[in-house]
């Protein structure tokens, strides 16, 4: 584990997103080139989705030169590449981190937020992340208005689940997106990063945790955090954003580096021939490498 904590603290690289789930899987496929009537039940779809997830892990692009750490759908850490652990071969093949989404989606929209989701089984599924070797958690909310009393029920229950999560000793990246059509997405910043501001004070001094934020509307608004010693890393999603855009926008922001999903894979497709999808993931890396470590 210190092993890995020094890797994410102080590598240079970026966190690849694999980690889409039922709702999202379909969405992707779909981008990579495979339609829906490829399959014809959630079980196919995600033999296809870890098919994908392994062409991309499996190439010779992707490599701890420029990739620290991978995020994984609960299905991913329990399924194999090469008859070993997702995992394990990321960390024995690639000496790579792996951390493991724990949120079960989004829960209906109200007060101009959407929170999580209850997540049944949490303390189970830590106990098994830690056993397939997971350095971290991930788990997402959604703001879509600057509702102050919404943006402080996402700040307190993302805090919440953290807690049980670092008791476990595993960091969590906490992610309250804030959506990039949010017509005040500027104010919903402002009033995140202050409830934020207050969980983090009350925090131990020997917490560690981090953020997955949506690139801010103003360059460099989440620098306290880099600089926080209880801040193991802040990292930004793509949110909708192409990748050009979201890698300019990202090169802005000094000490913050990617955890982009659909921006890494947006060119993929499955009929690519292996150099040809080598040859387009390793574009796509560069880039958010270089907007990364800017």
């Amino acid at each position: 584990m210190n092993e890995k904590l020094e890797i994410m603290r102080n590598r240079k690289g970026f966190i690849a997103a694999l980690d889409q789930s039922g709702g999202s899987s379909g969405r992707t496929l779909k981008l990579y080139g495979v339609t829906e009537d490829k399959y014809s039940n959630d079980d196919e779809m995600f033999d296809l989705i870890h098919e994908m997830r392994t062409r991309v892990i499996k190439s010779k692009s992707f490599t701890d030169e420029k990739i620290i750490g991978v995020i994984l759908f609960e299905q991913t850490m329990n399924r194999t590449i090469e008859d070993k652990y997702t995992s394990d071969y990321l960390w024995d093949n690639k000496h790579i981190i792996s951390f493991l989404k724990v949120d079960k989606g989004l829960a209906e929209e109200n007060n101009g937020v959407q929170l999580m989701k209850d997540i049944p089984e949490l303390e189970n599924t830590l106990k098994q992340a830690i056993e397939r070797g997971i350095f971290g958690t991930k788990m997402r909310s959604v703001i879509k208005s600057a509702n102050r009393e919404g943006i402080e029920a996402i700040v307190k229950q993302q805090f919440e689940v953290a807690k049980v999560i670092m008791s476990y000793g595993l960091v969590p990246i906490i992610e309250p997106e804030v959506s990039i059509n949010a017509p005040d997405k500027a104010e919903c910043e402002v009033i995140l990063k202050e409830f934020i501001d207050k969980e983090m004070a009350a925090l131990p001094e020997d917490a560690k945790l981090m953020f997955k934020f949506t690139i801010p509307s103003v360059d460099n608004f989440y620098l306290d955090y880099i600089n926080n010693p209880k801040v193991v890393r802040v990292v930004a999603l793509s949110g909708g954003y192409t990748c050009q855009d979201a890698c300019e926008r990202l090169a802005r922001n000094n000490g913050m580096i990617a955890s982009f999903s659909r921006a890494l894979l947006e060119s993929l497709r499955v009929t690519d021939t292996e150099e040809e999808f080598d040859e387009k993931l390793k574009t796509a890396i560069d880039g958010i490498y270089e907007a990364s470590i800017k």
